[in-house]
């Protein structure tokens, strides 16, 4: 059993979120073990964690747990995960984390096996399905899928949603069960860096909008979700039917926190 940072040297961290207050008041430290890890695809590994605080445990589709996979010195290093699935009966919750790089959290994923334990906090992030959309359209890479995959399949039967989505290869296309009337675009990268805005940002300017009061949900690395932002105002998309949110930034590691820093 690995832990991947052990109890005396959290006790000596310098932790901003030593105390689960403020912005973290509604979320809970977890202790979690790995109960199993294993390729979904070849840039798509899926980790099940297991946790005795899980008990309980509700969270929004879409939202994440972070995990204290590192440290920097006194500092604690932390990655934000979507939460695929949760099994409460179990305790059983399920993260797919995409494989792109060499970051502390890549290292901790690609070396996690069953009994290795690892500190979460959770359930975090504010971007959520808009109940009362006519439609939904949700624009993202791979980091994106797992948010995207979880927020349409929570949508109601009577549901439109279009997801655009952006992998490496179409051995990286997966699966989903949704009640809601869905159509999906797989854009290949084939070769070329992830962050690349092109795809994307064309599919955002050619995509189908429904008629009614929509909403579109851009996720992925910063610049890429800026640009969608302001493909999609010049189409008519009031700000208040977006929701944007970086996941990462090219040619930079994320924050401590687990998200770009600000100034991405």
């Amino acid at each position: 059993m690995t832990e991947a940072v052990p109890e005396a040297v959290k006790a000596a961290l310098d932790d901003p979120f030593a105390q689960l207050t403020g912005s973290l008041s509604g979320t809970r430290r977890l202790q979690f073990e790995v109960v199993s890890s294993r390729e979904l695809s070849p840039h798509l590994q899926r980790i099940e964690l297991t946790a005795a605080e899980l008990a309980g445990f509700s969270y929004l589709p879409g939202q994440d747990v972070m995990l204290l996979v590192a440290t920097d010195g006194r500092r604690p290093v932390r990655r934000r995960y979507t939460i695929r699935y949760l099994d409460l009966a179990s305790r059983l919750l399920t993260m797919d984390i995409v494989l792109h790089g060499d970051g502390p959290g890549e290292r901790w994923v690609r070396s996690a096996k069953p009994g290795d334990r690892i500190e979460g906090i959770g359930p975090r992030g504010k971007i959520a399905a808009a109940p009362s959309a006519d439609w939904h359209l949700f624009i993202g890479d791979d980091s994106a899928a797992p948010a995207i995959f979880a927020m349409t399949e929570a949508l109601p039967g009577d549901a439109v949603a279009t997801l655009v989505l952006e992998v490496p290869g179409p051995d990286d296309e997966q699966d989903y069960s949704a009640a809601a009337r869905t159509r999906v675009s797989w854009l290949h990268r084939l070769g070329n860096p992830p962050g690349d805005p092109a795809q994307l940002v064309a599919e955002a300017a050619e995509v189908e909008l429904p008629p009614g009061d929509g909403h579109a949900y851009l996720l992925g690395e910063a610049k890429v979700v800026l640009q969608l932002r302001e493909v999609l105002a010049g189409r008519g998309i009031r700000p208040e039917q977006m929701s944007p949110k970086a996941y990462w930034g090219l040619g930079r590691a994320n924050a401590g926190h687990g998200e770009p820093a600000r100034d991405a």
